[in-house]
């Protein structure tokens, strides 16, 4: 599931030229290791307009206790009648600005990590839902090519349909579903991006 992503400045600057208003976004903030609980850029929707804000990635219900994990991810499948998200994807929308993300295949017991970007290099829009500060990126059954990795993928739109997304007159599901994946590419990278605290460009590079 796509529990950690980049993001960097020449994808920023297209998501700010989508919004009205920016708050406490830095758009010169490169970040190759976002991962759950820290604080990431978020489109989102008001009746004035679309906003770009700093949101807290994977959501925490209120009936949570102490010990409970973020849900970074929200499964398409069903996301309508799951209690902790049935309302947030008819009224609380969002898009996740990514320049890639990264996913971990199994082989010989080991996890080896992958990067996947759009394969015509454009910038990923990944659908989530939000709510109180924070986010979840909603995903969907990988294409065959990327299963080889892993079985789930982000549920990815163009920019031509945001503002079909944020539409409340549509039926999110519905819309989702006919939309179709764009073609990805992805290839393996260094294992240090196991650790947060990492971040710099080279977790991006192909390794052989």
């Amino acid at each position: 599931m796509c529990g950690r992503y980049s993001v960097q400045k020449k994808t920023l600057l297209v998501a700010n030229g989508l919004v009205k208003k920016n708050i406490n976004v830095d758009l010169e903030q490169d970040n190759f290791n976002c991962s759950p609980g820290g604080k990431y850029p978020c489109i989102k929707s008001a009746t004035n307009g679309k906003y770009l804000e700093m949101t807290i990635f994977g959501l925490l219900p209120s009936w949570a206790k102490p010990d409970f994990r973020r849900l970074h991810n929200a499964r398409l499948e069903g996301i309508e009648t799951k209690v902790s998200f049935k309302k947030l994807i008819v009224n609380s929308r969002a898009i996740i600005c990514l320049t890639g993300f990264y996913e971990w295949k199994k082989e010989n017991e080991k996890k080896v990590p992958y990067y996947f970007t759009r394969s015509d290099d454009q910038d990923i829009f990944a659908c989530g839902i939000h709510d109180s500060g924070q986010f979840t990126i909603i995903t969907r059954p990988a294409s065959s090519e990327n299963a080889v990795v892993h079985h789930r993928q982000p549920v990815i739109i163009s920019k031509s349909q945001i503002n079909n997304y944020f539409n409340l007159n549509n039926n999110a599901v519905e819309f989702l579903n006919s939309v179709k994946a764009p073609k990805l590419k992805f290839h393996e990278i260094t294992k240090d991006i196991n650790n947060p605290v990492n971040n710099d460009p080279s977790l991006i590079n192909k390794i052989n």
